[in-house]
């Protein structure tokens, strides 16, 4: 296959590729301050379909609403975000968040069923936004720092991440924690992910472990058992992520090239 970019390669390093859910589109997004659409056609070349450049916004994470209306971006060092609206070719600046006290937002999550996100913040704070509105509907705190989240696929809870190790388990509707659990071995949290199916639960460290638990451990005990250790990256294990029919996880680091293993 052609690059899916080859029409428009980044000036800098990119940080999201992903592709549309439902049209055949890929985009790109990254320190070049440009987010990019590319028809994905087969073996031709893949045509450029729009650029759209944030002046002085490098991007620290871009990624598709679930109706695949918009792509939501986050800088490297802001405390706004932006909103591109691909229908009516807008976009939007998100300057401040109302209840939201962050001096920079970076990471965030989008509920699989479209109508939340979810603001990782400093100091433990999770910042629970309307997707609809962008307003906020809750605040919620780890303990210590939090490092990553994630949706369960019905997204009524979200499992947080601490880098302390620590696993936080939160009711979406009340906002309320409903449980927490130790990551056997882990001497800081980076990734998280939860399978499609709802089965399992993969959270990996900065040692490069990737735990692997079943989601009724997760939610019953204090110190699960992974029903899998994967110990094949040397670097920190940076992403997580399972396949649509949870056969396959992805594990990988960013800390080092072509560290990706398919479990």
């Amino acid at each position: 296959c052609l690059p899916a970019n080859q029409e428009r390669f980044a000036n800098g390093k990119l940080v999201t590729v992903q592709f549309h859910p439902s049209a055949q589109v890929v985009m790109t997004a990254g320190h070049d301050r440009s987010v990019s659409l590319f028809q994905v056609k087969n073996f031709s070349l893949n045509p450029k379909i729009q650029s759209i450049y944030l002046e002085s916004f490098p991007i620290y994470k871009a990624h598709f609403s679930v109706d695949g209306e918009q792509v939501i971006a986050t800088g490297t060092h802001h405390s706004m975000f932006f909103v591109y609206d691909m229908m009516a070719g807008s976009i939007i600046p998100i300057p401040k968040v109302r209840g939201v006290e962050e001096k920079f937002l970076r990471n965030f999550e989008l509920s699989p069923d479209g109508s939340f996100m979810l603001l990782i913040g400093n100091s433990g704070y999770l910042h629970l936004l309307s997707m609809k509105t962008k307003e906020l509907i809750s605040t919620m705190k780890v303990n210590g720092r939090c490092t990553a989240s994630a949706f369960t696929p019905d997204s009524s809870k979200i499992y947080s991440y601490s880098k302390e190790g620590e696993v936080f388990i939160w009711d979406v509707r009340s906002q309320k924690s409903l449980h927490k659990f130790e990551d056997e071995g882990s001497l800081e949290g980076k990734c998280i992910a939860v399978s499609k199916n709802n089965q399992y639960v993969a959270c990996g460290s900065s040692s490069g472990v990737v735990n692997l638990y079943t989601n009724d451990a997760c939610l019953k005990e204090n110190r699960p058992k992974p029903v899998k250790a994967i110990m094949n990256l040397v670097t920190s294990a940076t992403c997580v992520t399972f396949n649509p029919t949870t056969e396959i996880l992805a594990v990988a680091s960013r800390d080092t090239d072509e560290a990706v293993k398919l479990v």
